[in-house]
């Protein structure tokens, strides 16, 4: 089911500077995603999103809501989203709430980062390289070279070699464009033949960053969701993550410390970075005309 409702709140100021994407406020525009990842944590009881893979519910007031708390920030910043689902879900190319939400954050000289497993994100190129004179980047997470093992572990999103030729599209537009290589999933994604095969087609495609993360995290309800379709796509498995992690809400591969150093040194080798650096640009500072 897909429905409408008025959000109270849109924009959220981090805590701290966000030291994996460089975020100072992040936002989400729906609740509920219809990429339908195995592994995604949004699931968990914490977040409150019942029927998560079912229902999306669309903040459709989000623009309305973005003008005032923009109107009302005097320090300028990096909006980030995607966090929670992927503001490039298929109903977004009907919808074009995330294009709007683009368009207002250019509008008031805020810069942005977006995390997506979509294609769809190159729509937006033109209001990308208009962010991008104060600041923009877009993550693309990549977790699977193969693009049939995508499809399994990530199955309502475009196939990893969609995302590969988006982010040569972008990078030949002048926008930034980066890798999140996470999760990585132990026993399944976590070999150097899948790391290294997508750290090599970063580079190719124009990526600056590679950010990794190997491992997984579960708990309560998400747990459930992902040992079940392990039963279904990889059967098995699941007893062994039952005997490596158990209750554990951090499950690291077991190669993560070796997959961590070879990660860095082929990204040092192809001239990749493995963490971003979080800056505006200096015409930022001048833009006072909303503060």
């Amino acid at each position: 089911m897909i429905q409408e409702i008025e959000a109270k709140t849109l924009i959220a100021r981090v805590s701290e500077v966000d030291s994996i994407f460089g975020m100072d406020y992040g936002l989400n525009l729906y609740r509920g995603c219809q990429h339908h990842c195995i592994y995604c944590d949004s699931r968990s009881e914490c977040y409150g999103i019942d029927r998560f893979d079912q229902d999306v519910l669309i903040k459709a007031n989000g623009v309305d809501l973005l003008h005032k708390e923009l109107s009302r920030k005097r320090k300028k910043g990096i909006i980030g989203t995607g966090s929670m689902n992927d503001p490039y879900m298929p109903l977004e190319e009907t919808v074009q709430l995330t294009r709007r939400v683009l368009e207002t954050i250019a509008l008031y000289g805020f810069g942005v980062h977006v995390i997506t497993k979509s294609d769809l994100v190159v729509r937006d190129i033109d209001i990308l390289k208009r962010i991008s004179r104060v600041s923009a980047a877009v993550s693309f997470s990549i977790t699977a070279w193969d693009d049939a093992l995508s499809k399994i572990v990530e199955p309502g999103a475009p196939a990893s070699s969609a995302r590969f030729r988006a982010m040569k599209r972008l990078r030949d537009a002048g926008i930034e464009t980066r890798v999140a290589l996470m999760p990585c999933l132990p026993f399944i994604e976590d070999s150097w033949e899948n790391v290294s095969a997508i750290i090599e087609e970063a580079a190719r495609c124009g990526a600056t960053v590679v950010i990794p993360w190997f491992g997984l995290s579960m708990r309560d309800r998400q747990r459930a969701y992902f040992y079940a379709r392990l039963d279904e796509s990889f059967p098995g498995l699941r007893t062994r993550y039952e005997s490596a992690y158990g209750d554990d809400y951090s499950c690291p591969s077991p190669h993560a410390e070796d997959l961590h150093q070879r990660t860095r040194a082929l990204c040092a080798e192809l001239g990749l970075a493995t963490h971003a650096t979080p800056l505006l640009a200096p015409t930022a500072k001048a833009l006072r005309l909303f503060e």
